[in-house]
């Protein structure tokens, strides 16, 4: 972690800023504005960009995923440059939050892979490009996106220590446990096979 040189009440506020941010459910608007109907009642209800591609519009799962990312880079940066390298990490973290666990839907979000890619762009974007790759050719290996998002982060704890100064671990680390509470679902359909590929229809 940087060292905590902003104040409290400025952390709190950026935290509180960034969390509002991060909890816009892109995926919901998009699907809505596209007239997809109720992305909540499509696959597996979630409001991440994999559940949208299960609507086959492939411009609004895309449309999602760049949302849903952006949003988690755009915390970062805002409180990179106008606070500081900690309020950064802070609002990193809020953001995240704000995607898993947004207050507008009853605390009920999205998984966060997006946000979590985003967030570690704007941190160090070796690092957010590292992920990026690995997720990539973990789904193209396994055609299974919950896959390629668990191996993406867990790599992502060795690409801080890899390339960076090392004081993104701890966030990342955090991250990381928190992607895989968000798919404990999944890790059971992966144990059980049932896990669906991507593109799929059905949950």
């Amino acid at each position: 972690m940087p060292e905590l040189v902003t104040s409290q009440g400025l952390l709190l506020l950026t935290a509180l800023l960034a969390y509002l941010l991060g909890s816009i459910p892109f995926g919901i608007l998009v699907t809505r504005a596209m007239g997809l109907g109720d992305l909540r009642q499509i696959g597996s209800g979630n409001i991440g960009a994999t559940n949208v591609l299960r609507t086959g519009n492939k411009g609004a799962a895309m449309a999602t995923l760049l949302l849903d990312g952006g949003k988690g880079a755009a915390a970062v940066l805002l409180a990179r440059g106008l606070v500081g390298e900690d309020a950064a990490q802070v609002a990193g973290l809020a953001s995240f939050l704000g995607h898993l666990y947004p207050v507008w839907l009853g605390f009920r979000g999205g998984k966060g892979v997006a946000t979590f890619i985003g967030v570690l762009l704007a941190l160090d974007w070796l690092v957010g490009v590292a992920v990026c790759v690995t997720w990539l050719l973990g789904a193209v290996i396994t055609r299974t996106s919950s896959i390629a998002a668990l191996v993406a982060a867990a790599a992502s704890g060795l690409f801080v220590l890899a390339l960076t100064d090392g004081s993104p671990l701890v966030l990342t680390l955090i991250l990381t446990i928190l992607i895989y509470v968000r798919h404990s679902e999944n890790l059971k359909r992966i144990k059980a096979g049932t896990e669906p590929k991507i593109g799929a229809k059905k949950a």
